[in-house]
């Protein structure tokens, strides 16, 4: 009897325990969650839109518009000029670059010289008496001729019967053979084309040069161009005579040049057209690195932003009513780190500053002085 009460006790303090403990789990109340929305702080600025010019940048090195490369006609020995054939030499128009030993050449024109000052004066007799009319301007040419220099042109033949007595006694050719020489002789002295720099010097005093071999380059350091390569789809727009703003790659010199020339065919792998620049000025040399500006067009009720502020290239975060909201643009023109777009109305408060988790809808807050104060 005594274990039945104790076993009823137990069971009936279980089920007492498995009640109270079921009112309790019963009675607990989930509390309130209260929801605050998190407003971050965007930087804007006003759209005004205006006319904007578009502007290439390209780069390129910078070429001498007037270079040549000297070659040599004729063969000898280089001879010791006024100045030395050595790279950095400078030049007056007309100087002598380079001069070979011709002493060869001059002798034997020397020769033919004589023997057509012979010609000439064999034939005096018969023109003083067959054509005595011709006497007194061949006598004056032969008492003229010095065979020291260059040939004069011989007389005029006053008749054909005059041409054809002088032609047969075969003075036309041999004079014709001397002022071949003469020019060929001229060829072993090499003069400035024009006022320069030697920039490559391949041949030394003392140098045995031959016919066809180059012998150095010689540069104008007076006008360069910079040839550059810009997207064909604006080769319309561009014009020849227009400004360009040539600058060095630490951007502390800046030149002005023009487009000179535009190539009127398209670079079939890249699209690209080239335009050459034309430049004057101090401090500059060939193969100088340098970019340039060139204007295109004028883009009407445009902006220009950051790059950044574009997603996926064709739209933009503005505010509206304190939250962010997405809308698309035309893309018109992209520099390095800009871009230049249409498509805002005027007085749109454009998102000015790349922000991060940014999505339609997201509550923001405008940038301010005093909303910086309060921080």
């Amino acid at each position: 009897m005594r274990k039945l009460i104790i076993v009823g006790v137990g069971i009936l303090v279980l089920g007492g325990a498995a009640l109270l403990s079921n009112y309790l789990k019963n009675s607990k109340k989930e509390p309130e969650q209260k929801v605050t929305k998190i407003e971050k702080t965007v930087f804007v600025e006003t759209v005004a839109n205006k006319e904007i010019p578009i502007t290439i940048t390209a780069n390129g090195n910078l070429v001498a518009k007037n270079k040549v490369d000297l070659y040599s006609e004729v063969q000898g020995v280089l001879q010791t000029a006024r100045k030395d054939f050595r790279v950095g030499t400078s030049y007056s128009k007309g100087q002598t670059l380079l001069r070979i030993n011709s002493q060869e050449l001059y002798a034997s024109i020397q020769s033919q010289r004589s023997t057509l000052q012979n010609l000439i004066a064999s034939i005096m007799p018969d023109i003083r008496l067959d054509y005595p009319a011709s006497f007194q301007k061949w006598d004056t040419y032969l008492k003229n001729f010095d065979i020291n220099k260059t040939v004069p042109p011989l007389p005029e033949p006053t008749s054909d019967k005059e041409k054809y007595f002088i032609t047969g006694k075969n003075i036309y050719t041999t004079y014709y053979n001397i002022k071949n020489q003469e020019v060929r002789l001229g060829k072993y002295n090499i003069r400035a084309p024009f006022k320069g720099v030697l920039t490559e010097a391949l041949v030394t005093n003392g140098t045995l040069v031959r016919a066809g071999q180059k012998l150095g380059e010689f540069i104008d350091t007076s006008v360069f161009e910079l040839p550059l390569s810009v997207n064909g789809m604006l080769a319309d727009v561009l014009q020849v005579g227009k400004e360009v703003m040539l600058h060095n790659l630490e951007k502390t010199k800046t030149w002005t040049g023009k487009v000179a020339r535009i190539n009127g065919k398209i670079d079939q792998t890249s699209q690209t057209v080239q335009v050459f620049v034309e430049v004057k000025g101090k401090d500059l040399r060939e193969g100088m690195y340098l970019e340039a500006n060139v204007p295109t067009q004028t883009v009407t009720n445009a902006i220009e932003i950051n790059r950044k502020l574009l997603v996926e290239n064709k739209s933009v975060y503005i505010v509206q009513d304190k939250a962010l909201n997405l809308v698309a643009i035309t893309p018109v023109h992209f520099n390095e780190s800009t871009v230049v777009i249409k498509g805002l109305k005027n007085g749109t408060q454009l998102v000015s500053k790349p922000l991060s988790g940014a999505y339609v809808g997201m509550p923001v807050k405008i940038f301010t002085e005093a909303t910086n104060a309060k921080k």
